[in-house]
């Protein structure tokens, strides 16, 4: 909390955030750029790699395995041009801009997942009841499917590596992601092994565990842009750093009669009701709750703010309609 109000004193006396200098932004975006790209390319390789191994096996745990590296191609995408959309506004028809578009496109994207994640339940479930299932690799299809996933493998687990030393939020999932395709990959070469060795149903079954992982993987991932959609209340923690900035921004606010912070999107709107003497002058009050508007703004986690100005608060809550 103290690192928090430290943070806002330093907002109030310098007019900006403190932090890393232009060059060393510069520097940081660069790598994040070059990390994002290697990435995507090494997912598009990977896949097509992890497809030749599908058909080569016939294994339903590696196809699975391919459907989540599908996964991440695809997510990969709906980053890219729902970033493309936020960074084509338009004023007229959008008139607080376009970023509601990434967690809308993570929704739609995260439907059709779950519906081929199904999909493969069902065909693995088909797979289980039929008594005379069989799974048989010869040495030289077990040779291929070993060395493409385990090199796979390996190369996610150095990608997961790598970015884990970023603190991008963006990078951080595909972080997360690499960490994902690893366990995925795991399973899905020990099902087909084991199905290859001991019994042909573990082939299925593993593809039914990796399907039910892949599902779970997305629906916390739903919940968590669900949530930002509706409008959920920013921490406790927050609301108390926005506070503190309000209270010492000018020394002729009375009192703070409501701090709100809500997700709309992937950051925050925030509603702040500060009492000013009755007998000030209406352009000094606008002055006041102008800059203060302007220096909420300047924190990177909201994006847009609304000072609202009242001359005393023993009034009942505004809008409070919407909240009872």
């Amino acid at each position: 909390m103290l690192e928090g109000f430290n943070e806002m004193d330093a907002l109030a006396d310098r007019g900006y955030v403190p932090g890393m200098s232009k060059e060393e932004r510069e520097k940081l975006a660069k790598s994040e750029t070059f990390a994002i790209r290697l990435s995507n390319v090494a997912n598009l390789v990977l896949f097509a790699a992890k497809v030749y191994a599908s058909i080569r096996s016939g294994s339903l745990a590696i196809i699975a395995s391919t459907l989540d590296s599908l996964l991440d191609l695809l997510s990969g995408f709906i980053l890219w041009f729902t970033a493309f959309s936020m960074q084509t506004p338009n004023p007229y028809q959008y008139p607080i801009g376009k970023k509601r578009m990434q967690p809308l496109g993570i929704l739609v994207f995260a439907s059709v997942m779950a519906t081929l994640g199904l999909q493969i339940i069902l065909e693995s479930i088909r797979t289980l009841l039929l008594s005379d299932s069989v799974f048989n690799l010869t040495e030289e299809q077990e040779r291929w499917v070993m060395g493409i996933m385990l090199s796979v493998t390996l190369v996610k687990l150095l990608l997961m590596l790598y970015c884990r030393a970023f603190t991008n939020e963006i990078i951080k999932a595909y972080a997360q992601d690499h960490f994902f395709d690893v366990v995925t990959n795991a399973i899905g070469l020990v099902a087909a092994l084991l199905a290859n060795y001991i019994a042909g149903w573990i082939d299925p079954l593993g593809a039914i565990i990796l399907a039910l992982y892949t599902i779970r993987t997305w629906s916390m991932t739903v919940l968590e842009n669900v949530n930002s959609l509706v409008g959920r209340s920013a921490a406790p923690e927050y609301l108390q750093k926005l506070t503190y900035l309000c209270w010492n921004h000018h020394k002729a606010i009375k009192h703070i009669d409501t701090v709100r912070a809500y997700t709309f999107g992937s950051h925050y709107f925030v509603e702040v009701d500060i009492v000013l003497p009755g007998d000030m002058p209406l352009e000094e009050a606008h002055d006041i709750g102008e800059s203060l508007q302007e220096k909420l703004e300047l924190l990177p986690e909201i994006e847009r703010a609304f000072v609202h100005l009242d001359y005393e608060y023993k009034h009942k809550p505004e809008h409070a309609q919407a909240q009872f």
